[in-house]
Protein backbone atom coordinates (compact mmCIF):
# COMPACT_ATOMS: atom_id res chain seq x y z
CA UNK A 1 0.00 0.00 0.00
CA UNK A 2 2.93 2.36 0.69
CA UNK A 3 4.40 1.71 -2.76
CA UNK A 4 0.92 2.78 -4.45
CA UNK A 5 0.64 5.68 -2.28
CA UNK A 6 4.18 6.98 -3.48
CA UNK A 7 4.07 6.14 -6.75
CA UNK A 8 0.34 7.83 -6.82
CA UNK A 9 2.53 11.18 -5.21
CA UNK A 10 4.94 10.93 -7.47
CA UNK A 11 2.34 10.86 -10.62
CA UNK A 12 0.33 13.61 -9.25
CA UNK A 13 3.67 15.58 -8.23
CA UNK A 14 4.92 14.96 -12.15
CA UNK A 15 1.03 15.80 -13.67
CA UNK A 16 1.44 19.33 -11.66
CA UNK A 17 4.42 19.89 -13.54
CA UNK A 18 3.29 19.30 -16.70
CA UNK A 19 0.28 21.30 -16.58
CA UNK A 20 2.18 24.33 -14.90
CA UNK A 21 3.21 26.04 -18.04
CA UNK A 22 -0.84 25.85 -18.91
CA UNK A 23 -1.87 27.08 -15.44
CA UNK A 24 0.50 30.35 -15.74
CA UNK A 25 -1.15 30.88 -18.69
CA UNK A 26 -4.25 31.10 -17.38
CA UNK A 27 -3.11 33.51 -14.35
CA UNK A 28 -1.50 35.90 -16.22
CA UNK A 29 -5.08 36.55 -18.50
CA UNK A 30 -6.71 36.34 -15.14
CA UNK A 31 -8.87 33.85 -16.39
CA UNK A 32 -11.51 33.34 -14.25
CA UNK A 33 -11.71 30.34 -12.10
CA UNK A 34 -15.71 29.09 -12.49
CA UNK A 35 -15.36 29.44 -16.30
CA UNK A 36 -12.78 26.99 -15.89
CA UNK A 37 -14.98 25.01 -14.00
CA UNK A 38 -17.66 25.13 -16.36
CA UNK A 39 -15.86 24.58 -19.33
CA UNK A 40 -13.79 20.98 -17.50
CA UNK A 41 -17.76 20.14 -16.62
CA UNK A 42 -19.27 20.40 -19.98
CA UNK A 43 -16.05 18.71 -21.61
CA UNK A 44 -16.37 15.29 -19.12
CA UNK A 45 -20.34 15.81 -19.60
CA UNK A 46 -19.06 15.50 -23.42
CA UNK A 47 -17.11 12.13 -22.14
CA UNK A 48 -19.90 10.68 -20.67
CA UNK A 49 -21.87 10.63 -24.10
CA UNK A 50 -18.80 9.34 -25.94
CA UNK A 51 -19.33 6.68 -23.53
CA UNK A 52 -22.47 5.85 -24.35
CA UNK A 53 -22.44 6.08 -27.37
CA UNK A 54 -19.60 2.98 -27.70
CA UNK A 55 -16.43 4.46 -28.41
CA UNK A 56 -14.81 3.59 -25.04
CA UNK A 57 -11.42 4.48 -26.00
CA UNK A 58 -12.24 7.95 -27.59
CA UNK A 59 -14.10 8.77 -24.34
CA UNK A 60 -11.07 7.39 -22.15
CA UNK A 61 -8.74 9.87 -23.91
CA UNK A 62 -11.07 12.66 -24.07
CA UNK A 63 -12.15 12.40 -20.64
CA UNK A 64 -7.76 12.18 -19.52
CA UNK A 65 -7.39 15.06 -21.45
CA UNK A 66 -10.28 17.52 -19.94
CA UNK A 67 -9.07 15.94 -16.52
CA UNK A 68 -6.42 18.85 -15.77
CA UNK A 69 -9.48 21.47 -15.37
CA UNK A 70 -9.96 19.56 -12.40
CA UNK A 71 -6.91 21.06 -11.37
CA UNK A 72 -6.26 24.01 -13.08
CA UNK A 73 -9.65 25.79 -11.80
CA UNK A 74 -8.22 25.59 -7.85
CA UNK A 75 -4.56 26.43 -9.26
CA UNK A 76 -5.62 29.37 -10.87
CA UNK A 77 -8.34 30.49 -8.14
CA UNK A 78 -5.82 29.97 -5.62
CA UNK A 79 -2.52 32.07 -7.32
CA UNK A 80 -4.95 34.84 -8.58
CA UNK A 81 -6.42 35.18 -5.27
CA UNK A 82 -10.00 34.69 -6.47
CA UNK A 83 -10.96 31.38 -4.02
CA UNK A 84 -14.43 32.39 -3.08
CA UNK A 85 -16.83 30.15 -1.16
CA UNK A 86 -19.18 30.11 -3.99
CA UNK A 87 -16.40 28.64 -6.15
CA UNK A 88 -15.80 25.83 -3.88
CA UNK A 89 -19.71 25.20 -3.87
CA UNK A 90 -19.85 25.74 -7.79
CA UNK A 91 -17.31 23.49 -8.22
CA UNK A 92 -18.24 20.54 -6.05
CA UNK A 93 -21.41 20.86 -7.49
CA UNK A 94 -20.39 20.60 -10.94
CA UNK A 95 -17.84 17.48 -9.93
CA UNK A 96 -21.29 15.49 -8.99
CA UNK A 97 -22.65 17.22 -12.67
CA UNK A 98 -19.57 15.56 -14.26
CA UNK A 99 -19.98 12.24 -12.20
CA UNK A 100 -23.33 11.61 -12.58
CA UNK A 101 -22.94 12.20 -16.79
CA UNK A 102 -19.31 9.64 -16.74
CA UNK A 103 -21.20 6.84 -14.89
CA UNK A 104 -24.88 7.54 -16.91
CA UNK A 105 -22.89 7.18 -19.94
CA UNK A 106 -22.08 3.96 -19.24
CA UNK A 107 -25.00 2.61 -17.82
CA UNK A 108 -26.52 3.67 -20.93
CA UNK A 109 -23.75 1.55 -22.97
CA UNK A 110 -24.28 -0.93 -20.87
CA UNK A 111 -28.15 -1.07 -21.69
CA UNK A 112 -28.67 -0.31 -24.93
CA UNK A 113 -25.14 -1.42 -26.85
CA UNK A 114 -26.01 -4.53 -29.03
CA UNK A 115 -22.62 -6.05 -28.36
CA UNK A 116 -22.07 -5.36 -24.53
CA UNK A 117 -25.61 -5.16 -23.46
CA UNK A 118 -25.44 -6.70 -20.05
CA UNK A 119 -28.64 -6.17 -17.16
CA UNK A 120 -25.36 -7.25 -14.64
CA UNK A 121 -23.16 -4.41 -15.48
CA UNK A 122 -25.90 -2.09 -15.52
CA UNK A 123 -26.96 -3.02 -12.02
CA UNK A 124 -23.40 -2.46 -10.84
CA UNK A 125 -22.78 0.76 -12.93
CA UNK A 126 -25.95 2.26 -11.43
CA UNK A 127 -24.92 0.78 -8.07
CA UNK A 128 -21.35 2.95 -8.82
CA UNK A 129 -23.11 5.75 -9.88
CA UNK A 130 -25.07 5.61 -6.33
CA UNK A 131 -22.26 5.18 -4.77
CA UNK A 132 -20.12 7.53 -5.55
CA UNK A 133 -22.64 10.04 -4.91
CA UNK A 134 -22.70 8.53 -1.76
CA UNK A 135 -19.27 9.04 -0.56
CA UNK A 136 -19.48 12.98 -1.78
CA UNK A 137 -22.44 13.79 0.41
CA UNK A 138 -20.67 11.67 3.47
CA UNK A 139 -17.71 14.02 3.26
CA UNK A 140 -20.00 16.91 2.77
CA UNK A 141 -22.72 16.17 5.70
CA UNK A 142 -19.82 15.23 8.07
CA UNK A 143 -17.83 19.02 7.58
CA UNK A 144 -21.54 20.93 7.64
CA UNK A 145 -21.60 19.00 11.45
CA UNK A 146 -17.63 20.31 12.02
CA UNK A 147 -16.18 16.63 10.98
CA UNK A 148 -13.41 16.01 8.20
CA UNK A 149 -14.22 12.79 7.07
CA UNK A 150 -11.79 12.39 4.29
CA UNK A 151 -11.04 9.32 4.29
CA UNK A 152 -11.40 6.36 2.02
CA UNK A 153 -9.67 3.78 -0.18
CA UNK A 154 -10.65 6.10 -3.35
CA UNK A 155 -11.28 9.78 -3.72
CA UNK A 156 -12.39 11.55 -6.37
CA UNK A 157 -8.61 11.99 -8.10
CA UNK A 158 -8.04 7.92 -8.18
CA UNK A 159 -11.65 7.57 -9.68
CA UNK A 160 -11.03 10.23 -13.12
CA UNK A 161 -8.16 8.27 -13.64
CA UNK A 162 -9.65 4.87 -13.43
CA UNK A 163 -12.22 6.07 -15.35
CA UNK A 164 -10.01 8.00 -17.99
CA UNK A 165 -6.31 5.74 -18.60
CA UNK A 166 -7.45 2.13 -18.82
CA UNK A 167 -10.52 2.78 -21.19
CA UNK A 168 -7.71 5.13 -23.21
CA UNK A 169 -5.29 2.09 -23.54
CA UNK A 170 -7.65 -0.84 -23.31
CA UNK A 171 -11.08 0.25 -25.24
CA UNK A 172 -13.07 -2.59 -24.99
CA UNK A 173 -10.14 -5.17 -25.24
CA UNK A 174 -10.46 -9.00 -23.92
CA UNK A 175 -14.38 -8.50 -25.22
CA UNK A 176 -14.77 -5.57 -22.59
CA UNK A 177 -13.49 -7.52 -19.54
CA UNK A 178 -11.44 -4.84 -19.04
CA UNK A 179 -13.93 -2.05 -18.80
CA UNK A 180 -16.65 -4.46 -16.82
CA UNK A 181 -13.56 -4.83 -14.17
CA UNK A 182 -13.11 -0.98 -13.95
CA UNK A 183 -16.48 -0.24 -13.20
CA UNK A 184 -16.96 -2.89 -10.96
CA UNK A 185 -13.76 -1.67 -9.02
CA UNK A 186 -14.84 1.69 -8.93
CA UNK A 187 -18.39 0.36 -7.49
CA UNK A 188 -17.10 -2.03 -4.74
CA UNK A 189 -14.06 0.81 -3.47
CA UNK A 190 -16.89 3.54 -3.65
CA UNK A 191 -19.17 1.82 -1.23
CA UNK A 192 -16.16 0.46 1.00
CA UNK A 193 -15.63 4.61 0.77
CA UNK A 194 -19.12 5.35 1.82
CA UNK A 195 -18.87 3.28 4.61
CA UNK A 196 -15.82 3.92 6.03
CA UNK A 197 -16.76 7.64 6.47
CA UNK A 198 -19.70 6.42 8.20
CA UNK A 199 -17.65 4.79 10.81
CA UNK A 200 -15.17 7.48 10.74
CA UNK A 201 -17.96 9.93 11.94
CA UNK A 202 -20.03 7.49 13.94
CA UNK A 203 -16.69 6.89 15.97
CA UNK A 204 -15.25 10.61 16.26
CA UNK A 205 -18.62 11.98 16.86
CA UNK A 206 -19.37 9.86 19.75
CA UNK A 207 -16.28 10.28 20.91
CA UNK A 208 -16.69 13.90 20.81
CA UNK A 209 -20.23 13.98 22.41
CA UNK A 210 -19.27 11.42 25.09
CA UNK A 211 -16.45 14.06 26.01
CA UNK A 212 -18.65 17.28 25.77
CA UNK A 213 -16.85 18.66 22.84
CA UNK A 214 -19.83 17.67 20.28
CA UNK A 215 -22.97 18.75 21.06
CA UNK A 216 -25.57 16.05 19.08
CA UNK A 217 -27.11 16.99 16.09
CA UNK A 218 -30.80 16.92 15.02
CA UNK A 219 -31.58 13.76 13.12
CA UNK A 220 -32.90 16.33 10.24
CA UNK A 221 -31.22 19.37 9.60
CA UNK A 222 -33.26 22.13 10.77
CA UNK A 223 -35.67 20.50 13.09
CA UNK A 224 -36.86 22.27 16.09
CA UNK A 225 -35.68 20.65 19.44
CA UNK A 226 -38.40 17.84 20.94
CA UNK A 227 -39.95 20.80 23.20
CA UNK A 228 -40.48 22.56 20.33
CA UNK A 229 -43.26 23.32 17.87
CA UNK A 230 -43.24 21.36 14.52
CA UNK A 231 -42.64 23.92 11.70
CA UNK A 232 -42.39 23.51 7.78
CA UNK A 233 -38.26 23.73 8.39
CA UNK A 234 -38.22 20.50 9.32
CA UNK A 235 -38.26 19.23 5.93
CA UNK A 236 -35.40 21.22 4.74
CA UNK A 237 -32.59 19.70 2.90
CA UNK A 238 -28.72 19.33 4.33
CA UNK A 239 -26.54 21.62 3.21
CA UNK A 240 -24.37 20.55 0.34
CA UNK A 241 -20.75 21.70 1.38
CA UNK A 242 -18.02 22.15 -0.90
Amino acid sequence: MAMLVAVWDAFKAGYLRVIAPVADLLVRHRVSPNLITTVGTLCTMGAGVIFASGHIRTAGWFMGLTALFDVLDGTVARRTGRSTVFGAFYDSTLDRVADGFVLGGLAVFYGVNEAHRSPVMLSITIAGLIGTFLTSYTRARAESLGLDAKVGIVQRPERVVLLSAPQAFFGLALDGWVLAGIVTLLTVTAWITAVQRMLFVYTVSRAAEASGELTPAPRHPGAQPASSSPSMSDDVPAPFAP
